[in-house]
Formats: structure tokens, sequence, C-alpha cells
């Protein structure tokens, strides 16, 4: 029996994505080659690649509109540095929401002057930061439009007319959005949008050459969208499984279909957390994530109990991030409502037992 997996990353995917991936390893489209034994030159390939930056584009309702899609490597974390080193060139300014702004900003400060313009870390990140005023002498502002760890998301941007920056590993292709509101994102495959091990990025042609210093040719998005995502030996199997998922987020209405979606999965998850009396929310309620519902037992002597039900209806990857406890229900685009209803069910049935 399949579990309910509630990982926060690497994370779920749709059955028919995993089925088609598999099905692609043991030999591509009829050609009588695996996917991951084909030349990244191939034709095969190419049309792969070039279909993948498409439909990314597509979805983001930025096609046409002076932007570029490339699939590279090292996860969110080399982007924290890359798009320092691409767009740092006096002060750049930071909105620290939590583990993965803090990592962000630690790597900006390596090439310039970064300035924190605004913390929830004084709640432990329970709270997406507000209020607060913006400098139009910066480079860029950084956010991170999800926070998988606190379970808190952006359910609106700052209103600015400096270039907005984001990382969206936890929340990409989970909502309609105005995306043409960034001059550049990006986001790790691993928690909404395919396997570990490539990164999508997304920027505005403009945002090209703005800084003085020599770029290493890898850490160059110039150097690499010139060079189609394939300046070096691209991840074939995790692009191809990204542009399944891609394909099958179309098939599901595009952004606004897995987005209503998410919001009804959401609702029902939130919606126990607050009627049942033995658990309370993380996170600020207005600043809610819609993919990951951080919770905690009023009292932690119960733990037990309720730990036994979940893993007895057959749930995985629900305990919490240390920096939090209690529990965390990752509820991504491929998570079927159907799974969460059992895990609300463990919680009105410990509601009985307790």
């Amino acid at each position: 029996m399949r579990k309910h997996n509630f990982s926060a990353g690497p994370a779920i995917l749709p059955q028919e994505v995993i089925q088609g991936a598999a099905k692609a390893v043991l030999e591509l489209d009829n050609i009588g080659l695996s996917l991951i034994e084909i030349s990244h030159r191939s034709n095969e390939f190419k049309a792969i690649m070039e279909e993948a930056c498409s439909l990314s584009l597509q979805l983001l309702g930025l096609e046409g509109k002076g932007y570029r899609a490339m699939f590279l490597q090292g996860g969110a974390s080399l982007q924290f540095l890359m798009s320092a080193y691409n767009l740092l060139e006096k002060k750049a300014g930071y909105i620290n929401s939590g583990t993965w702004s803090t990592k962000a900003i630690k790597e900006a400060k390596l090439l310039g002057e970064v300035v924190e313009i605004a913390s929830s870390k004084d709640g432990n990140f329970n709270h997406i930061p507000k209020g607060f005023k913006i400098s139009n002498d910066l480079d860029y502002i950084h956010l991170t439009t999800n926070n998988t760890i606190f379970g808190t998301q952006y359910k609106s941007l700052p209103d600015t007319e400096v270039p907005l920056v984001a990382d969206m590993s936890s929340d990409i292709f989970s909502r309609s959005f105005d995306y043409s509101k960034f001059d550049l994102f990006y986001a790790g495959a691993q928690k909404n949008l395919g396997p570990s091990g490539v990164t999508l990025v997304v920027i505005k042609e403009s945002s090209f050459n703005k800084v003085s210093r020599v770029i290493p040719s890898m850490l160059n998005y110039q150097v690499q969208s010139d060079a189609g995502s394939m300046f070096n030996t691209p991840p074939v199997f995790p692009v191809y499984t990204v542009l399944l998922n891609l394909r099958w987020i179309v098939k599901n209405g595009g952004l606004e279909g897995v987005g209503l979606e998410n919001e009804k999965k959401a609702a029902l998850i939130y919606n126990e957390i607050d009627r049942n009396p033995l658990f309370e929310g993380f996170a600020h309620a207005d600043d809610r994530s819609n993919m990951n519902a951080t919770y905690n037992l009023k009292d932690n002597q119960h733990a037990v109990v309720f730990d036994t039900l979940w893993n007895e209806a057959n749930i995985s990857g629900l305990k919490g991030h240390r920096s939090v406890g209690g529990y965390r229900a990752s509820i991504y685009n491929a998570m079927p409502i159907e799974s969460i209803q059992v895990l609300v069910d463990c919680m009105q049935e410990f509601e009985r037992k307790a």
C-alpha cells in the first residue's frame, strides 16, 4: 500500500509523472535507448530541454515578456550565491523570514553590502515581516515566498520600484501569481516540481550584466542562458521529470486549477487545526502557507497516542522540523485531498481518545 506522503522535500510527485519517468529510464519514446544514456546534445534531449523552458514561461505567464528560463544545478543554496554574484554591485536588501533567507544573507555578504530590511526572527519566524520601509538605493530586494520549515507564505509582495529577487523553491507553480513583478526567481525542484538535482531559474533579460565584477562562467546567468542550460552536462533525468510534471499541471488546469485545489486542501487541514482543542497552529493565520501547514500539540504528553494513530494510518513525513517541533503537513500540488482527509480523521480520532 502506498503511503500518504507529507514529506517537505524531496516531496510527493504525481503517480503518472513517476510512472512516465520510470518508463523513460527503460526506454525514451521508443528510440531504443534509455533517457539516462542518451547524449545531452542529442535532438531528443534538446527537444526536452527546450519544451521544459518554454512550458515554464508559458505557465508563469512570462512567455514573450523578456524573460528566460534555465535549468541549473546546485539547488537553491547555490542560487543564494549566484544571484548576488550577478546582481549585487553595491548594496542589496534582504527580508529575513526563516532559515533559507538567513542562509541567502550569509552568502550575499561575501559579495557586497547587505541590509536586513526586515525580519521575523523575534517570533521564531512565525509570520511574514510587514510595515517596513524600503530604500531606493538598493540593487535588489531578496525574499523567500514560502518558508517550508515555519509554514509561512507571502500573500502579497512589497510595494517597491526596487528589483525583486525570490527563492520560490517550495511554492513554485502552486498558484496564480504575477510573476512579472520579479526580475529573478529560482526554485529547487525537489519541493514541488520534480526530483532533486535541478533548479529552475527565471530571469528578466535586462538583469544580465548588471555588475562590474568578472563572474566565473558556471555562475554567470548570461553564459548559462546563452548555452541553453547546457554549458555543462545537465541533469537529464530531473529535467525530463520536471517536464512531465509541467505537462501534468497543464492538464490539471494550469496554475489557476492547481491553485484552487491547493486552497481547498489547505482549508481542510487548517480548519481542523483551529477546530480541534488539542492542537494549535504555529504560523500567524494571515501568513499561513498553502504548502506547509505547521502545528503543535497543546500538551506533548499525548504525543505517543497521536504518533501511533498517524503511523498506523500509513502516513509518512509528518514530523515537524526541529526548529519548530510538532508536525508539518506538506501539501504540495501532487498531494491528493483524500490523503489530507486521512490525516484529519487521525486528528479527530485522537481528540476522541485523549
